[in-house]
Order: structure tokens, then C-alpha cells, then sequence
């Protein structure tokens, strides 16, 4: 009988492991929320690369299962909600690859319309919005803000300033530490010099949006006043473990726990990518190809990647070290500032409560249509909650979705 695998999410770390897994006999379904295989990095006009196409091909074993959310899971089944109603899906071996989210911090305006997260804006431009001739600040920390004013200033955008918060003796740091990623540093070349007449403002980060029922100008922490159609901001990442949590697997640090065989601490539950650690896109495609190698029992095959694992987590370690959130931004949220955008749950109604549980049963924080997914991330940074258990459903679905069949 042949081993039934599931991959959740179709980025670069779950396409990667389905490649990796289709070397074998195994049954593979592969599932993504989205209409189109390839996660934010290889959305729109940045597709997938050729050498997954065959994946998709009538003639291999690969089941595809395209806008569906996986919204719970038990010891041996995965409940999905799909365009044709719930369902649910048995399993022998799971691996986890659905990715990170942003992460927002609440600051004066940054509930105003054209304030956007920095990948929500890149993936608006991919899906075709105006982006020519419009003045944009990006802010926040990471390379993703190079990357996107880049690609941004690419289709036409007026990129008015790149604002990071990390000072300049870390950017520097971590600048050389690229020297052991050639690839990486063509990449962070080609952007830069496609921004070299743009201002950079290290050690500087923003401290209100503002302008009259929409975006008009950002308040910079040195002082600068920039007049702006859009604000991208984003504070880094954050790994999307909910799933995880619900089959049972340990968290360190807010990620997912695995070993060299990208195994979880439960036994037959795999994960790769962005869950297991902010690493880009080279990180997840390693990491994708070891699972879905020892998912399948390729393990000769999975330890001969052994030296990029390790490249790649040395390196989503100099990203974690390099662009560490400052103290500082903690003190942005004024009394009114809203925190949960959803219950418009102010920062002064949070001040009072000792913990997330607390806040939701006294504000609602956390019980909105989003449940949690921008709030919780906000407040654990800026009261050091974390969320007690994830509930069942764990994605917002009608209640259509919750009487379910097998698939």
C-alpha cells in the first residue's frame, strides 16, 4: 500500500518537497490557499520555476488541491475547506510548508488607508495594481525592504525613502557576512544599485502615519517629514504554526522545532521553511527537498544536503541577528493607537491586561474576523503574550465548512 503524503502550502519549501517526494512511489496531495502554486516569492509574474511544471503535468501522481485551507487536524487527518464544500483528508506523513505572515506594530495612522504591510503592497503590484508614478516610503526591517523598493521602483514607483530601524554597524555586519552567499549578494547588488539615488535611513524608523481619511505624509524618528500616495511597512516575519500546534509540535522561539530530517517532535509530521526559521527562499527550497526526501525514506538522498541545511540555517540565524526589533518600538502605540484593528481594541485598553487569554475574554482582542493573526503578533512583541492552545477552525470558514467528508 503506498505511503499517502500531504503537503501543506505550495511556496517554494512545499513545491520543493513535492519534487523531492515525487522520486518515490508515494501518494502525494499538495495544498495551497491560493488559485496559483508558488507563495508570495513566486507570485504573479515571478512564477514557479520550470523545473516544478512537471509537477503538474496529467501523467505523474501529484493530487493538486488549489484554494483550500487546511482549517484543523487530528492524529491522522487534515480537515480541509475547499471550493466545493469541507472535506476531509487522510494521511500517513504530513509536511508542513504554509509559510510566515507579517508582522505589523501598531503606531499612530497605521490604520489609514494606502499604510500596507510590505509584502501586501508587492503582492497588490504583482496582481496588477498602478503602482507608476506613485510616491512610496517602505519601512520597517529586513532585506525584504530593499527587495520590494527595488521591484516597486521597477514598475514605476517614486521610491521617496528606504527607512530601517537596524543601525548601520549591524547592516554592515551582516552586509559581510555575505560573503560566504554568492547568489545572495548578486541578489542584494542588483537591488541596491537599482535604488542607488534613493534615501536610506538607517536606525530610523517611522512614528506616524498621517493625512486627512487617507495617507498623506509618514513621521520619520529623525525628524523628517515625507509627503507619500503609500507607506509599506513591515516588521520582519512570523511564522505561521498554528497547524502545527494543533498536530502537537514543539515551538522554539516562535518557530517550529525539527532535526536534520526536518522531522518535528511528532513522529511522521515534517515542516520546512519560513516555519522552521526566516530564511528566504534558498533556505526553504533546501529545506522542502530534505522533507520530502525523508518523508518519503530517501534518506541517503536527504543527508547529502546536509551542508546547504546548514548554510541556510547559519544564515536565517545572521537575518534573526542582524535585524533584532530595538526596544524602542515599543513605546510607538500611543492610548488610542488601535492594536486589534478587527474589535478596534485600543493599546490603553491592552496596558491593564496580564495576558492574551485575559485580553481577549475583557477587549476581544484576537477575536476578529482575522482571528489574532495581526494582533497576536503585536502583542507579543509589545507585552511578551504568547497564545495558550489554536482552536479548530484555525482559519475563518463558513459554518458551511464545518460538517466534513472524507476526500
Amino acid at each position: 500500500m503506498s505511503l499517502n503524503l500531504v503537503i501543506v502550502g505550495a511556496g517554494p519549501a512545499g513545491l520543493a518537497a513535492a519534487w523531492s517526494a515525487s522520486q518515490s512511489k508515494a501518494n502525494v496531495t499538495l495544498i495551497d490557499q491560493y488559485d496559483q502554486a508558488g507563495g508570495q516569492i513566486w507570485r504573479g509574474a515571478h512564477a514557479a520555476p520550470k523545473r516544478y511544471q512537471h509537477l503538474f503535468a496529467q501523467q505523474t501522481t501529484l493530487r493538486y488541491l488549489s484554494k483550500t485551507h487546511v482549517i484543523g487536524a487530528n492524529d491522522d487527518h487534515l480537515f480541509l475547506a475547499t471550493p466545493n464544500g469541507p472535506q476531509q483528508l487522510a494521511f500517513d506523513r504530513v509536511i508542513l510548508a504554509n509559510g510566515a505572515r507579517e508582522l505589523f506594530l501598531p503606531f499612530p495612522g497605521w490604520t489609514l488607508p494606502k499604510v500596507l504591510g510590505v509584502g501586501g503592497l508587492q503582492a497588490l503590484v504583482k496582481g496588477g495594481l498602478p503602482i507608476a508614478g506613485k510616491n512610496v516610503v517602505v519601512a520597517g526591517s529586513g532585506p525584504l525592504l530593499v527587495a520590494v523598493a527595488s521591484q516597486l521602483k521597477q514598475r514605476g514607483a517614486i521610491v521617496k525613502a528606504v527607512v530601517e530601524q537596524a543601525p548601520l554597524g549591524q547592516l554592515l555586519r551582516f552586509g559581510r557576512s555575505l560573503a560566504g552567499y554568492p547568489s545572495k549578494i548578486g541578489q542584494a547588488a542588483q537591488s541596491l544599485v537599482s535604488l542607488r539615488n534613493t534615501p536610506f535611513y538607517p536606525n530610523t524608523w517611522v512614528v506616524a502615519a498621517e493625512g486627512e481619511g487617507t495617507l498623506q505624509r509618514v513621521r520619520l524618528s529623525n525628524h523628517h517629514i515625507i509627503e507619500c500616495d503609500y507607506l509599506a511597512c513591515g516588521w520582519g516575519l512570523i511564522a505561521n504554526t498554528e497547524l502545527a500546534q494543533q498536530l502537537g509540535c514543539k515551538l522554539e522561539h516562535s518557530f517550529v522545532l525539527v532535526d536534520r530530517s526536518q522531522q518535528t517532535s511528532v513522529n511522521q509530521i515534517y515542516a520546512a521553511g519560513e516555519l522552521t526559521g526566516i530564511g528566504g527562499e534558498d533556505k526553504a527550497i533546501v529545506e522542502g527537498q530534505i522533507a520530502g526526501f525523508a518523508a518519503t525514506g530517501n534518506y541517503q538522498a536527504a543527508s547529502q544536503l546536509a551542508h546547504k541545511q546548514a548554510q541556510a540555517r547559519q544564515f536565517s540565524q545572521q537575518l534573526a541577528t542582524s535585524f533584532a526589533l530595538r526596544p524602542e518600538l515599543r513605546q510607538l502605540a500611543q492610548a488610542n493607537t488601535l492594536v486589534c484593528r478587527c474589535e478596534d481594541v485600543t493599546f490603553e485598553q491592552l496596558q491593564t491586561q496580564p495576558s492574551w487569554r485575559s485580553a481577549k475574554l475583557q477587549t476581544r482582542c484576537g477575536m476578529g474576523m482575522c482571528q489574532g493573526r495581526v494582533c497576536s503578533g503585536a502583542t507579543q512583541y509589545l507585552f511578551g503574550w504568547g497564545q495558550d492552545s489554536v482552536r479548530f477552525p484555525i482559519h475563518p470558514v463558513s459554518v458551511a465548512n464545518l460538517v466534513m467528508e472524507s476526500v
